[in-house]
């Protein structure tokens, strides 16, 4: 299964690469991981804040593989416990599907990226950077791996 992880933002300070690679390191060969970095739109004062979602939104878009299942993560989403999305990726797999997670800047995400996804995905209802999410999502995604493969990294 191939799991690419569109996100805005570039330039993460060391701790974030760190702790991403980390997680993704741990993966076993059959999951490949591709992070897609966005570069996020320049703020200014004469530019409203859906203009600047307009436009990371269409990189964003670019950048999504087709025929991929796409996993919005948006505080609004849906929360699933870690066995559920153990559940969800056993479920993708099954049916042949890729994923694509796309993480939003730091003013979210434009509303045609949310519409377009197959699921939105709150990883918490708080606000999050998104560098940490980054982090989190790469562990979310070994820690259901490793639940799909008997692994005992996960404990109940």
């Amino acid at each position: 299964m191939k799991i690419n992880i569109i996100a805005v933002g570039h330039k993460m300070p060391g701790w974030v690469n760190t702790g991403y690679m980390e997680y993704i390191k741990r993966l076993p060969r059959e999951f490949s991981a591709r992070l897609v970095e966005i570069k996020p739109e320049k703020r200014t004062n004469s530019r409203q804040k859906q203009q600047i979602l307009s436009v990371e939104g269409k990189r964003v878009l670019s950048a999504i593989p087709t025929g991929c299942r796409r996993v919005v993560l948006d505080e609004h989403g849906d929360q699933w416990t870690t066995k559920q999305f153990a559940n969800v990726i056993t479920e993708w797999m099954r049916e042949g599907d890729d994923a694509v997670f796309v993480i939003g800047g730091a003013d979210g995400l434009h509303h045609d990226i949310k519409a377009s996804a197959n699921e939105l995905l709150a990883l918490s209802r708080l606000t999050m950077p998104h560098g940490m999410v980054r982090i989190l999502l790469a562990e979310q995604l070994y820690r259901a791996i490793s639940i799909i493969n008997n692994h005992p990294y996960h404990r109940e």
